[in-house]
């Protein structure tokens, strides 16, 4: 038996495993349970996606492709980010990845020098954190509990220094659901071309937007586009999660750089995703809409449920999560979220597992079945009154 002390990386020791998986894996194998946990949508990929992976495959279409993507791939991304007023050349500024989260990883590993700093908006999906931990950057935690979760110039601007590269924002955002406003971006914007950072914007909700708002992209604004890093993909508009297809745009200078990594590590993303991601950019968005249609219905009920309960949130603007803060039940977030699967059989995220601004709320999903939510929030509501009601005993 190998006895040595070093076997491992002492930073990947150092890094606690997922918050969310740790409460989905306490779903498996257990029917009994709903899980308002993982985001993944219950739909399956369109249908005319998958035809499309199925055609290339009898075709004997299984190779390797270059390590950009599939050129028609990057030319139909190009056209898409031409409806939120960007333009970026598919040869050299599109970079085809293995889901959104190789593209924060790579673009991370590709700016951060050990003691660069990295603005992080908080609560975040929880890749953030630990990938700039990865490349010895100092994380600075911008907890945005104090403006309902929406990141302000302001407090932004109040924490960087000379040592400041980049920042990370979500809009819309997991796990909250909260978009910044355009004015407010306009002013974040002007914050990061006066001290010169790397924005990094993860859209990857953009097309899951409510209530008539539409999605503003940093990228999109003035003198922006040197700036920013726009991340993106599949998995959620087009319900492709097990596809993992994704793509970020930059500047040519770091999408070469962050090829030298992609080429290294994954070499491209799987033929087959590919091409179901191109037909989905031409002609999947009637599905998509379907589908966005369908979330909002089920954020309208269990917005509603959230606040027939005294559980307090803010209704979410994009993305499928809600936040309800349950600080009123006396519990933190990790014994509510405990306590609902112990007691009730339900699933659902504590809110630290997203930052310490997190604490006090729990993120639910609602990208799953609307007869399961029903019955889900029903058992929340119950589990809140015996909470009051043992409370009110004691």
């Amino acid at each position: 038996m190998n006895t040595r002390k070093d076997r491992f990386s002492k930073k990947i020791l150092a890094t606690p495993p997922s918050g969310i998986r740790k409460f989905f894996d306490l779903v498996i194998g257990r029917d009994d349970i709903i899980s308002l946990g993982v985001g993944e949508p219950d739909f399956p990929t369109p249908w005319q996606m998958r035809e499309e992976a199925f055609y290339h495959l009898e075709k004997g279409e299984t190779s390797y492709t270059s390590n950009w993507g599939l050129l028609e791939l990057r030319e139909a991304i190009a056209t898409y980010l031409e409806k939120y007023g960007m333009y970026y050349a598919p040869k050299n500024e599109i970079l085809i990845t293995i889901g959104g989260s190789e593209a924060v990883d790579a673009v991370l590993r590709s700016i951060l020098n050990p003691g660069d700093e990295i603005i992080v908006c908080e609560p975040c999906y929880v890749s953030y954190q630990p990938l700039s931990e990865q490349c010895d950057a100092t994380l600075v935690h911008l907890d945005t509990s104090a403006t309902d979760f929406v990141p302000t110039a302001a407090h932004i601007e109040s924490v960087i220094t000379p040592r400041t590269k980049a920042l990370m924002l979500c809009s819309p955002s997991n796990p909250t659901g909260r978009m910044i406003p355009k004015e407010e971006l306009a002013k974040i914007a002007a914050v990061v071309k006066k001290h010169e950072l790397w924005c990094i914007s993860d859209e990857i909700y953009s097309e899951l937007v409510y209530d008539g708002k539409k999605h503003v992209s940093i990228g999109s604004l003035p003198g922006m586009k040197d700036y920013t890093v726009i991340i993106n993909g599949f998995s959620k508009a087009f319900a492709m999660t097990g596809w993992r297809i994704g793509y970020f745009a930059a500047p040519a200078e770091l999408t070469e750089q962050v090829c030298k990594l992609h080429q290294y590590s994954t070499i491209c993303a799987p033929i087959m995703s590919q091409y179901a991601a191109i037909e989905g950019l031409k002609n999947g968005w009637s599905e998509v809409e379907r589908m966005r249609v369908s979330y909002q219905q089920r954020r309208n009920l269990m917005y509603k449920a959230f606040c027939d309960m005294g559980l307090p949130c803010t209704e979410p603007e994009g993305a499928f999560y809600i936040f309800p803060d349950i600080r009123s039940t006396g519990l933190s977030s990790e014994a509510f979220a405990t306590q609902l699967i112990e007691q009730q059989q339900v699933a659902v995220v504590p809110g630290t597992c997203f930052g310490e601004g997190g604490e006090g709320f729990i993120r639910c999903c609602y990208a799953t079945d609307i007869n399961k939510i029903k019955v889900a929030v029903s058992r929340i509501a119950q589990m809140v009154e015996e909470r009051r009601h043992g409370n009110a005993q004691q």
